[in-house]
């Protein structure tokens, strides 16, 4: 599926509806019988809604019996209306040869454009008007122009799709990873407390002195086994900026987004670190996700008396009446309980930008800075 809204698709049809300039000035000012003007003009109506509606389905890159259904109403119309009106009709067959174009398989593609061109070249040719012969030019130029359109539609989608599937990847591979540090952790420690509160309940009655000392092993790589898994957990929520920045490189160098960095990161207190690393990670995980950004700049400054880190991203940044996510809102909290200000908003020439604002030295939550 093409990632973009319906509305976008359906937009690469509109320039082309100038040409149904001349069929509606035909239906205006040329004198015919009523009834013949009310079928030309609700034969141009149908067409014209059935000709976008095979833009939108066929962006969507599944070639259905539908969309061919509705091609195939489009070019029986259009030929109908040319054959039967005369030359100022015949441009609706570069509709047809626009519509072949968006949504035939490619074996398919050129045959109907050239049977196209020639139909609005042979009611060019039997009504005398050889000067129009440029609409059957027209024809093949308008396909070439909406295949090369429609490839880059498809290779854009399948990118989209390709970054997505990278960050669930990314994600996936995270879990995995502490999941096997847990396992190494654990797994020692819970085998020692199977095994030792088994014999225990083997001694209880047999040798109360033992079974006594085996349950004080238990206790002993139970708190040990806890303490472990502390430490683990710390270590992964407790990211170091310069850790998150490395992080923040792969993954998005990954996802085919450019990346720049800062040259160098400046020692900083733990909590700052710590709330940086954060800070980066929940802005790397938003432009994967949400942004649709070709490239990112990270900076990060100190001053002696505060630090200030800004993500920057090229993408489309968020609605005018998007509340923030729990994420950001979190993140706030952390940057705040520190003294901190975290602001975040779209820029001026597009995209969205992340600030975080820190002091060097703890300052008290509620003081004004």
């Amino acid at each position: 599926m093409d990632p973009r809204p319906r509305w976008y698709r359906v937009g690469w049809a509109l320039p082309w509806l100038l040409f149904q300039f001349f069929p509606a000035a035909d239906l205006v000012t040329t004198d015919r019988p009523l009834a013949v003007r009310l079928v030309a003009g609700s034969g141009l109506l149908v067409f014209t809604a059935v000709y976008l509606d095979v833009f939108r389905r066929a962006f969507d890159r599944c070639w259905s019996g539908s969309v061919l259904g509705r091609l195939a109403v489009v070019a029986a119309l259009g030929v109908a209306l040319a054959v039967w009106l005369g030359p100022s009709w015949a441009g609706l067959l570069i509709y047809v040869s626009a519509a072949s174009a968006v949504a035939l398989p490619t074996r398919w593609v050129w045959p109907a454009v050239v049977a196209a061109a020639a139909v609005c070249a042979g009611v060019l040719v039997l009504h005398g008007e050889s000067g129009l012969l440029v609409l059957p030019v027209l024809c093949l130029l308008t396909a070439f122009a909406l295949r090369g359109t429609r490839h880059l539609v498809s290779v854009n989608g399948e990118l989209a799709e390709a970054r997505e599937e990278l960050a669930r990847n990314a994600v996936a591979e995270e879990r995995l990873r502490f999941a096997r540090d847990l396992h190494d952790l654990l797994g020692h420690s819970l085998s020692l407390i199977a095994l030792k509160s088994e014999l225990a309940g083997r001694l209880a009655e047999a040798d109360p002195a033992r079974a006594r000392a085996e349950m004080a092993d238990v206790e002993a790589a139970a708190r040990r086994a806890l303490a472990e898994v502390r430490d683990a957990v710390s270590g992964y929520r407790q990211v170091s900026c310069g850790q998150a920045l490395a992080e923040a490189r792969a993954a998005l160098a990954g996802a085919g987004i450019a990346v720049r960095l800062p040259a160098r990161v400046p020692t900083l207190p733990g909590p700052v670190d710590a709330a940086l690393g954060w800070v980066v990670r929940e802005a790397t995980t938003n432009v994967l996700r949400h942004s649709g950004a070709r490239a990112v700049t990270v900076t990060l400054t100190e001053d002696g008396g505060e630090a200030v880190l800004t993500v920057a991203d090229d993408g489309r940044g968020p609605a005018d009446d998007t509340e923030p996510g729990s994420g950001l809102t979190g993140l706030a909290e952390r940057v705040g309980a520190l003294g901190g200000v975290l602001t975040g908003g779209a820029r001026q020439d597009g995209g969205y930008e992340l600030r975080a604002v820190l002091p060097l030295t703890p300052v008290p939550v509620g003081v004004a800075r």
